[in-house]
């Protein structure tokens, strides 16, 4: 019976593991300081290089910036948990 039930779930147990593998990919990609300055430092490379306008500069950098803040928040916050 056991058998029966591993083999029937083996589809649905893969999906599962392959959901909890990209839901840490993701929570990775995003807080990952280093990645986020990569992202600002490529920007900040096509703005000198006149590859985007300043506007598209300026709200690119702020939405880096307050991911940022947000992960350095947050990681103060598991630091004092």
């Amino acid at each position: 019976m056991f058998l029966i039930d591993d083999i029937l779930l083996s589809p649905l147990k893969g999906i599962i593991w392959l959901s909890e593998k990209l839901e840490n990919f993701v929570e990775k990609e995003l807080t990952d300081q280093d990645k986020i300055k990569e992202k600002l430092m490529a920007l900040q490379l096509q703005f000198e290089l006149d590859e985007i306008s300043e506007e598209d500069y300026d709200k690119q950098e702020c939405e880096l910036l307050v991911r940022l803040d947000e992960i350095q928040k947050q990681k103060e916050e598991q630091m004092y948990v």
